[in-house]
């Protein structure tokens, strides 16, 4: 209940409600149940599904080579990790699942927290810095198409976001100490000296996750893995969502370029604070980019964007909630470990049971 009492859960929350409105209003939801009934739902989830845990694993393939600097870990732990955290941010508000996949991958491996959360932020730049290309290039090419300019209003600020993570994270890579002694200079007028000292353990622990920042084969892995889940595993279930909805684009390659847009809009979209699950936010920009874009009618984009993340939300949660019952862990436990935040390594799950 406290986290209701945060500010930041009440804007999330009336986002979503006006998203849902933007996204449903002057759509008839008799045509939309007609769609979603007509469309091959079989061939939807027996494809998204997959889909989606396969990202997942990929994910958790690419996070090794982010972690190896801090302990050498095996792909189970990594996986279960990222499902978690996963969960986490669609039945949590506050977007605490990357807090959620450090403190779940220490307690069951050991390792530093802080570190961890550190590789965690190194792979959201990453995957920043990956979409935001993928962003570029295709509203170069769509973008004079979408209502006033949406799409640029948004990826200004989303590559800001993008851009200033990348610079502080270089600058801790390439010169740790500096940016300690900056921090420590502004930190203290500004704070008491233990939010500052903890700051300061907070970076040095960071520091210890960004070694893969280095040359060689760790950063080729890293391109190739986030190539497969942004260019294939997350844009497959857009493709055969269309598919399903027997959505004619006039070519497979119009088809595949509308789910390459649709990916874009969304990952824009879901970047604005929102409630769990990114409810609203999800469907709004289905609804805008193949209807502005792509000519789709309003009932088809909005059955498209439920089914597909429907598709998201249940195999995802599902999945999360699987390991943290085969795990041992209550969701209580979840909640509580992201209002602490992470802690530094401690002895494995296994070795405490």
């Amino acid at each position: 209940m406290r986290r209701f009492r945060d500010w930041r859960v009440w804007l999330g929350l009336a986002i979503t409600a006006v998203a849902l409105w933007l996204a449903l209003r002057g759509v008839s939801f008799e045509e939309v149940a007609r769609d979603v009934r007509r469309a091959d739902l079989g061939l939807l989830f027996a494809v998204a599904v997959p889909s989606q845990i396969l990202a997942l694993w990929v994910r958790a393939i690419r996070w090794r080579h982010l972690t190896d600097p801090v302990q050498h870990i095996g792909s189970g732990p990594l996986f279960r990790a990222v499902a978690v955290g996963f969960m986490a941010n669609n039945l949590f508000p506050l977007r605490i699942g990357e807090v959620v996949r450090a403190w779940y991958l220490s307690r069951e491996t050991g390792a530093s927290g802080s570190a961890l959360l550190g590789t965690v932020v190194l792979e959201r730049v990453i995957d920043s810095m990956f979409f935001v290309g993928m962003a570029t290039a295709l509203i170069g090419i769509y973008g004079a198409r979408l209502p006033g300019g949406l799409a640029v209003a948004l990826l200004i600020p989303v590559m800001s976001v993008s851009v200033a993570p990348l610079l502080g994270i270089l600058w801790l890579r390439l010169a740790p100490d500096s940016l300690v002694r900056v921090i420590d200079l502004l930190g203290r007028p500004l704070l008491r000296d233990r939010v500052t000292d903890w700051v300061l353990r907070l970076l040095r622990s960071f520091a210890e996750g960004l070694g893969s920042l280095r040359g060689g084969m760790h950063l080729f892995w890293i391109a190739w893995h986030s190539i497969l889940i942004w260019m294939v595993f997350a844009t497959l279930p857009f493709y055969v969502g269309f598919v399903a909805l027997d959505m004619d684009f006039g070519s497979p390659a119009r088809g595949i370029a509308a789910a390459y847009a649709t990916l874009v809009a969304v990952g824009l979209a879901i970047a604005v604070p929102s409630a769990p699950g990114f409810f609203g936010t999800y469907h709004w920009a289905c609804r805008e980019v193949l209807t502005a874009g792509f000519g789709v009618p309003e009932s088809q984009a909005v059955a498209l964007g439920t089914l597909v993340h429907a598709s998201f939300w249940v195999s995802v949660t599902a999945l999360g909630l699987g390991i943290l019952w085969l795990r041992h862990t209550s969701l209580e436990e979840i909640g509580e470990a992201a209002a602490g935040g992470v802690e530094p390594g401690k002895a494995p799950l296994s070795e405490r049971r």
